[in-house]
């Protein structure tokens, strides 16, 4: 029997840094909890505290929030809410993982040492002086939906080549004011944390991420260029949280621009500029047979499960 999707959809994108004992059993916990309340998306859950975005009634998210909260070291638990027109989930994923995001370095510890959080009332005033470098952390294609004006795009493909692409300018970082940024904020707290570490002090980061700058900031006055790319079916959103004008390529899972969605190469449910290429016609088959019965599925009012990402690396 299908799920019944609620009447008014929230989605909760949160994360909070933390010291759990046994990860396990939170992630039992919380999988029941949310189970019970119907909510759909993931949460991914380590030694190191917890990570997710997920979906559901109103009523439903508060549970979850409520539970989550009552964990050691959450009670502040960073979360950004939005709603959506329809269900951007397919199913529940509670998962446990190394890293809540994936870096690859050891002993980065965000609890005990991080940069200067920075309100989004107080962000442009710090990145429209000269004298400070502005980072996105996020990756090459999620910088190509959207970034702020000015910003060093890294280019990195994951989160776990920051650190390398740090090493290769470190030289020119030494003794600046460094300012970054991510989607919600959890990859820029750790890069921060990081890049302490490594010995670079004058260190900040956008306090709530994107979402909560593009929330939050007038259109009129934003630094911000584009879309945000977020982690599930809305794709990518604009300024008061709005729908983007993004789709994604079930081909590869990259976000397609509208002038990609011109292109031959674009084809619903099978490929897009950037994947075309690297498909043979077996797999634009395949491709096209699942996203025919993902049609199906819709017209007889079911979700046909497919792969759901999260903001981890």
């Amino acid at each position: 029997m299908p799920a019944v999707t609620p009447a008014v959809i929230r989605v909760a994108a949160l994360y909070r840094f933390a010291r759990f004992d046994d990860p396990a059993a939170v992630r039992d916990r919380l999988e029941t909890v949310a189970k019970t309340a119907g909510i759909r998306g993931t949460l991914l859950i380590a030694a190191e505290g917890i990570n997710g975005t997920i979906a559901g009634s109103p009523d439903g998210i508060d549970t979850v929030l409520a539970a989550i909260r009552a964990l050691p070291g959450c009670a502040d638990l960073t979360r950004k809410f939005a709603e959506a027109a329809t269900m951007p989930f397919h199913r529940l994923k509670v998962r446990l993982k190394r890293e809540i995001v994936t870096m690859g370095v050891a002993d980065i510890d965000p609890l005990t040492e991080v940069g200067t959080y920075v309100a989004p009332v107080d962000w442009n005033a710090l990145v429209d002086d000269p004298g400070t470098v502005v980072i996105d952390t996020r990756n090459d294609y999620e910088v190509a939906v959207g970034s702020f004006a000015g910003a060093v795009d890294p280019g990195t493909a994951s989160f776990r080549d920051f650190p390398a692409w740090f090493d290769a300018h470190r030289d020119e970082l030494a003794g600046k004011r460094v300012a970054m940024f991510c989607t919600g904020g959890i990859r820029c707290e750790k890069a921060t944390a990081f890049l302490r570490r490594e010995g670079v002090d004058d260190v900040f980061h956008l306090d709530g991420g994107i979402l909560r700058y593009l929330e939050e900031m007038p259109a009129a006055d934003s630094r911000w260029q584009g879309e945000c790319f977020v982690f599930d079916e809305r794709v990518a959103v604009g300024h008061g949280l709005t729908p983007g004008s993004h789709a994604l390529c079930r081909g590869c899972r990259m976000p397609v621009s509208e002038a990609d969605r011109a292109s031959p190469m674009f084809v619903e449910g099978v490929s897009c500029p950037r994947c075309h290429a690297a498909r043979d016609d077996t797999q634009r088959a395949g491709y096209a047979e699942r996203h025919r019965q993902a049609l199906l599925a819709e017209a007889r009012g079911e979700a046909h499960v497919g792969r759901v990402q999260g903001e981890d690396g």
